[in-house]
């Protein structure tokens, strides 16, 4: 009966990422300098990468899971790889509302086809097909398989989402890397880099918060299962 009460491990993780989520902000809107540029709406920027990076950290993580299942066929690994994608697909979301909302004053326009955009946009539906996937195959094992296969092939998307920007013209600017195609990049003050770093580590932590929720969700489940098939076999024995 354990496993019905929040762990401490789990309690100072939660406690963690809501304390770094209100320095976060506090940064964002008060120490780190506007963009002289793009001026207040360059703000977002912080929560449109940070969600960006988490997100492909997201999808590794379901990609590794996926292979150790593949390997020993435990089924916490499905179970994290599942919680792991649900999240991830959260942080994409994230990603393009918030990068939807610094295009319109920045591009005069909500969306553009270019090929971040584009690539992103296929990235979403192909994890949004994984939970399509697991709910139309009922045998459980076969659905832990074929899943931990699909999250593997899934994080394609990842990296041609990630290149896109460098192997092709796009308007979508390059705060990571340089790309000599890519236009609008922006050169970040020290302020401004710390605020970014510190907007990705808040993001993991949230992350890792989420995740070992999800999976304590899941174990719940599991557990109410078990005890409702173990009270329906007594009552059937009756």
């Amino acid at each position: 009966m354990s496993i019905s009460r929040l762990h401490r491990p789990i309690q100072i993780l939660n406690w963690l990422a809501a304390l770094m989520i209100l320095s976060s902000l506090a940064l964002i809107f008060f120490y780190a300098p506007m963009e002289r540029t793009m001026g207040q709406v360059q703000r977002i920027f912080y929560f449109h990468v940070g969600s960006a990076w988490t997100s492909a950290v997201a999808f590794f993580v379901a990609l590794m899971s996926g292979v150790i299942y593949l390997i020993g066929k435990r089924r916490e690994w499905d179970a994290m790889a599942l919680a792991s994608v649900e999240i991830g697909l959260v942080f994409t979301t994230i990603t393009i509302a918030s990068g939807s909302i610094w295009g319109r004053p920045a591009w005069n326009t909500w969306w553009i086809w270019s090929p971040r955009l584009t690539s992103i946009t296929v990235l979403w539906l192909v994890y949004a097909a994984y939970f399509m996937l697991r709910g139309a195959i009922e045998d459980s094992e076969r659905r832990a398989r074929y899943s931990a296969v699909y999250a593997i092939a899934g994080f394609v998307t990842v990296i041609i989402t990630f290149y896109s920007i460098r192997l092709l013209r796009d308007i979508h600017p390059a705060l990571i890397g340089s790309s000599a195609d890519a236009q609008g990049e922006q050169e970040l003050t020290s302020p401004m880099v710390l605020t970014m770093v510190y907007s990705f580590l808040t993001f993991s932590v949230l992350y890792a918060a989420w995740l070992l929720n999800r999976v304590r969700l899941h174990a719940l489940q599991e557990e109410a299962n078990s005890l409702k098939m173990r009270v329906m076999t007594r009552l059937q024995a009756r």
